[in-house]
């Protein structure tokens, strides 16, 4: 027998690096690919800095001897696991591979993805998830379960101390949904991925409702309907770009600061469009995003959840090189009031910015809460407490611009001086009241009403008396409620010049284990 020399065991090595690389082959690569989507190292390349990705567990394979699965073995075992670096900064990775057992979910497969969760925790660096995997292996029984939620305790306990992001880039089913739910945020691939707990052909048998996988949970579904996901890709090669865009908005850990960037955009700029963008009259509509994107650096916001629950606006931009949490009220959609849908959206964004050091500047017109049976069954008033709880809760620098209508209890709720916002402030076209006057009026003169011969004009001159009154910021200003009022044009001066003032802000809430947000 010939003697093995050192070059053969390089060339051995070499051999096992090239088998884990192919996947499941060739041919299913291939199949990956025309049906639109990257492999799994091809995503981790394109998502990663150039060259960047380090490999962990390449040659490790299942422990499975039924249903013939002991000649079935592939390194690496369907999920490529390491870390990487993003704009320079440590990320840990995994990628489940489809090419392999449909990407599904083993003991050593899922004993991978934690020990990179474990990694990172070390280190405090975030973990990014790219899913594309058909669910629990079922050969294996009940330890791929186990592997699901050993890595569901892992999404937990990292929750708020490092940032977590999912992708889905292809199937997400039953048990395996649970893991990007926990994780921060989550973009979906439209047309080639999907999320759903039961799929149609189970819907069907119990509840004879006939629905695709795209209308039940495909990436526009999630992305308005149901709000699981926060952002949709028309492709993988998008949905990877993105992901390193919503990275360099967030800190690596929690005792970090968000990455700051030079500022190329003037500090104290001037923006004379502020002046007219809100109308005279508070019943006609107009474009919150036109204020926030004349305000912050280069007018860039990067807006999360766009396409659900259209009355709340919630995203990151900068100020001054600075990222911050953005909380506005859309008066171009339903008035800008607030729903169930918007007070959740909104609550869970203002967790994770006051989890991660991210500044919160809230723009507010709000006339109030939806009215309805449907919101009132639905649960408003639990719901609607979701967002003054986190914006009460949280302790980074807040900032709160009030445009136009402050009305009743969603006033306290965006923000107000009165739950430890910072700074406040108002343009003079703000209206700072219990309700409108319209509604004020019918409750405070109802008698005089009622005697009244001509009742619309009586209605109307108590309607302006009452806005010239109430309407107004100044006398929440007079009260210290309102910071300052201000021209609007100098809006981006005041929130920068605000901002560097609370560099160094430090609030703490009295110690316990954990708040009970009215869930």
């Amino acid at each position: 027998m010939p003697k093995i020399t050192v070059s053969d065991r390089i060339e051995h090595l070499l051999e096992l690096n090239r088998a884990a690389e192919l996947g499941g082959g060739m041919q299913r690569m291939d199949r990956q690919k025309a049906e639109g989507k990257l492999t799994a190292r091809e995503r981790l390349a394109l998502l990663l800095d150039k060259d960047s990705f380090e490999e962990l567990d390449k040659f490790v394979t299942h422990r499975c001897l039924d249903f013939g699965m002991q000649e079935q073995r592939y390194p690496g075992d369907g999920v490529v696991s390491g870390h990487g670096r993003i704009d320079g900064r440590l990320v840990y990775v995994f990628a489940q591979d489809f090419t392999v057992f449909g990407g599904s979910l083993s003991e050593t497969n899922a004993q991978k993805i934690c020990k990179i969760m474990d990694l990172a925790m070390k280190v405090g660096a975030p973990v990014i998830g790219l899913n594309d995997s058909g669910g629990a292996r079922i050969q294996e029984g009940v330890v791929s379960l186990a592997g699901y939620a050993d890595i569901f305790l892992r999404n937990t306990v990292a929750s708020g101390v490092i940032p977590q992001l999912s992708a889905i880039m292809g199937p997400c089913a039953g048990g395996a949904v649970y893991s990007p739910a926990i994780t921060d945020f989550i973009v979906m691939v439209d047309k080639t991925s999907y999320m759903f707990v039961t799929g149609p052909d189970v819907i069907k048998t119990v509840t004879h409702e006939e629905v695709t996988k795209e209308e039940l949970g495909g990436a526009m579904t999630h992305n308005s309907t149901s709000g699981v996901a926060h952002f949709i890709a028309h492709n993988d090669e998008e949905c990877l770009l993105l992901l390193r865009e919503l990275f360099s908005f967030v800190p690596s850990n929690n005792l970090e600061e968000p990455p700051r960037r030079p500022a190329n955009d003037p500090w104290d700029r001037v923006e004379e469009s502020l002046n007219s963008i809100v109308p005279a009259e508070s019943n006609v509509p107009y474009d919150m995003k036109d204020i926030i994107h004349a305000v912050v650096d280069a007018n860039y916001f990067f807006e999360v959840q766009e396409h659900y629950a259209k009355n709340l606006v919630i995203g990151f931009a900068r100020l001054d090189g600075r990222p911050v949490g953005i909380v506005a009220n859309q008066p171009a959609y339903l008035a800008g009031c607030l729903d169930i849908a918007g007070s959740i959206k909104g609550a869970r964004f203002v967790r994770f910015c006051d989890a991660f050091n991210i500044p919160l500047v809230t723009f507010e017109d709000v006339p109030g809460f939806l009215p309805g049976t449907n919101q009132e069954f639905g649960g408003i008033i639990k719901h609607g407490a979701k967002l003054l709880f986190a914006f009460a809760e949280a302790t980074v620098p807040k900032l709160t611009v009030i445009t136009r209508k402050a009305y009743g209890g969603a006033y306290c709720v965006m923000a107000s001086k009165h739950i430890r916002t910072d700074i406040n402030f108002a343009y003079p076209t703000a209206e700072i009241a219990v309700m409108g006057p319209e509604g004020a009026v019918n409750i405070i003169y109802r008698r005089e009403l009622a005697a009244a011969n001509d009742v619309d004009k009586v209605r109307e001159e108590r309607v302006e008396e009452f806005r010239e009154k109430f309407a107004n910021p100044y006398i929440a200003a007079e009260r210290g409620f309102i910071d300052e009022i201000i021209e609007p044009k100098n809006t981006r001066k005041k929130l920068v010049t605000a901002l560097r003032m609370l560099d160094t802000k430090r609030d703490t809430t009295p110690p316990k284990k954990h708040g009970n947000i009215p869930l």
